[in-house]
This record gives C-alpha cells, structure tokens and sequence, in this order.
C-alpha cells in the first residue's frame, strides 16, 4: 500500500472465505472509537456485530489496496476537471440508524404523508405487493422492471388522486427520523469548491431530497444535480403531474440524467456554475457511493475510465461483507460517518498525498 493509503488507513491481515485481505482503519479523527473483534474458527464467529448495528466507529474493508492506489493515482493525474461524484440517497448520504431506529427512507416514497390516510394507505399496501418481488432472486431482471415501473406508476397515480400538495412535502420531511451521515456537509462543500459535480441518484422523489437538504443544511450547494422523479404542482400548491419518464429502482442509472436538474434552480440561488449533461458525460472519472451492490449501475451509460467505488455495508455484515468487498473497492461497515470519504476525495487532487 502507498503512502498516500497509509496516510488514512492503517491495516490489519485476516483470512476471509481462504483469501487474505486488509482490513482498514482511517486514522481521522472522526474514527477515533472503531471496533471490530475477533476470535479464532469461522468468519462468523471471528466478526461480531455491535449491538443493534450502530456504531460510532469506521471499520472499513479494502480488499485490493494496490488496485485503489493505482485508482487514486489515475484520478489525481487527470486532475479535478474530469471528476465526477455519484451518489445514491438513502442509506448512503443519510444514515441508516438515527438514535437507535430504522432511519425514514425516501425510495419507496416511504417518507412521504400526503395528508389523507386512505391514500397512505393504499400506498402502503403497493408497497407490501411489490417490494418482496423487487428483491425476489427467482424473477427475471424484465420481468421485474416492468413490476417496479408498474409500482411508481400506480404510486404516482394516487399521489396525484390523493390530493399531494407541498405543504405536504415540508411537513413530512420535518416529521421524519431522517438524518444525514456526519461529514456529509463537508464533503459537498470540499467538491463544491473544486466545481465538482454531485448526481444524487434516487428512485424516489426529487422535490422530497430538495426538502430534506433544505431543512438539513440551510443552504444550497451549486454542484448538485438530483437525478430523480420530479413533480409539478399547479399554482395553488396540489400535484399534477410527474416529468418526463419513471425513474424506479431498477433503472436509477446516468441513462436517466436527462431527468436531472441543478439543485441551486429549484431553491432560487443562480449565482455560480451550472453543469448541463453534455459537460459531466465529459467527466470520466467517477467516484461512486452506494449502499446496495445494485448502486453499481448507477455509472452505467457513462463512459468512465476509472472508477472508485465506495459501499456502506451497514447491516447484516456478517452474512454481506464477502459480497460487498468483491464489488466495492471500499467497503464501510456499520453505518459509518462520511469522514473517510472525506479524506479520500482530498487525496484526489492533493499534490503531496497527505
């Protein structure tokens, strides 16, 4: 490992499905209590979880050091011009736990109460009928996207019947258990500075993510593009319609960046750069977050040259990290704060590698 890995990680050896790999511990401060224990015989006895899954530390997980030190070395020779930053929403940017509960999720439109509880309810039931059959391993990837279109489409259908409104929006995102992971805020000023453009990827509703980054930050960041379903609501506020085609699940990919929009429009602020889809197809260095293997796509129908993947493994490690370590080129475990993350995009640009 280089010394520019060295500078954020410090490694420890296990054996793991008979491979050997190297478990990393960043050296920010914001890592400063990281736990993982260890015992003799299997790999489930030797990794235990931490009580309910939270955990204030950041064990993370580099299986092919070289590799990502070769990555970052081809990044930073390209220089920040040719980067971009994707990222999936729930679970990825927001955390997975907010004061020990299950935090609100936004890709299902689970957040959202449109102020009549026989619409929510006809919304929970959808999502009791399909959500089994999004992650059913026996039903063919069509098949199953015609399933997830049909979903959003019934979804958005009574959203629209069911009378949403905006009012509706503020309220449920400030009634949420929603919380963004710590550094977060950090890391969209650190590429803001440098014009980096950040695609939030999101199955679920433009006009909610727009919310939950007003209510949570109180400003707006320049370089971020959401790439999600949005709304259009008339002039007394209710919904109306949806624009352009379904983003659901199954297809939250750079195919549907025709979709996105510059999140600095939608709150008013028009001073600074804007990045239309033509300049970020040109940026072919992508540094990808995701909290699913399925994230992976979200780069597809980008030519990219060089790509660092970053997952958040924050439950069911034990059954998941074999996986997750095989895709991802860094694997963050136990619903662990952005500040990694952090330091590595510093590393992307830094002249001296510290």
């Amino acid at each position: 490992m280089s010394n520019q890995l060295q500078s954020f990680f410090k490694t420890v050896s296990v054996n793991l499905s008979s491979e050997r790999i190297q478990l990393c511990f960043p050296t920010t401060q914001f890592c400063s209590s990281s736990r993982l224990w260890f015992s003799s015989g299997r790999f489930e006895d030797r990794f235990k979880m931490l009580g309910n899954g939270l955990s204030d530390g950041c064990e993370v997980v580099v299986a092919d050091p070289q590799l990502l030190d070769d990555k970052i070395s081809a990044i930073r020779t390209a220089g920040p011009t040719k980067l971009q930053v994707i990222a999936d929403f729930d679970a990825t940017l927001t955390r997975y736990w907010v004061n020990g509960r299950r935090g609100t999720t936004i890709g299902s439109h689970g957040l959202l109460r449109q102020g009549n509880p026989e619409y929510d309810k006809k919304r929970r039931d959808l999502y009791y009928h399909y959500h089994p059959l999004e992650f059913s391993p026996t039903i063919p990837i069509d098949e199953k996207t015609k399933l997830m279109e049909e979903w959003w489409g019934k979804t958005h259908a009574l959203l629209i019947e069911g009378g949403l409104t905006c009012d509706a929006i503020k309220q449920s995102v400030a009634d949420s258990i929603i919380a963004f992971r710590e550094g977060v805020a950090e890391l969209f000023e650190l590429l803001e500075e440098k014009d980096i453009p950040i695609l939030i990827f999101s199955a679920g509703l433009a006009d909610i993510i727009e919310e939950v980054l007003r209510q949570k930050f109180h400003k707006s960041f320049k370089n971020v593009k959401i790439v999600s379903n949005r709304m259009v609501f008339n002039e007394s506020g209710h919904l109306v319609a949806f624009k352009g085609k379904t983003i659901h699940s199954l297809n939250k990919n750079e195919h549907a960046l025709e979709m996105a929009a510059p999140l600095h429009d939608q709150l008013g602020d028009v001073d600074g750069p804007t990045y239309d889809n033509s300049s970020v197809k040109t940026r072919t260095n992508v540094l990808l977050l995701g909290d699913h293997l399925g994230d992976l796509g979200m780069s597809d129908g980008l030519n990219y040259e060089t790509r660092i993947s970053v997952g958040f493994l924050n439950d069911n490690i034990e059954n998941s990290l074999d996986n997750y370590r095989n895709a991802f080129d860094i694997v963050y475990l136990n619903d662990a704060p952005m500040s990694g993350v952090v330091k590595l995009v510093s590393q992307l640009w830094s002249s001296d590698g510290v």
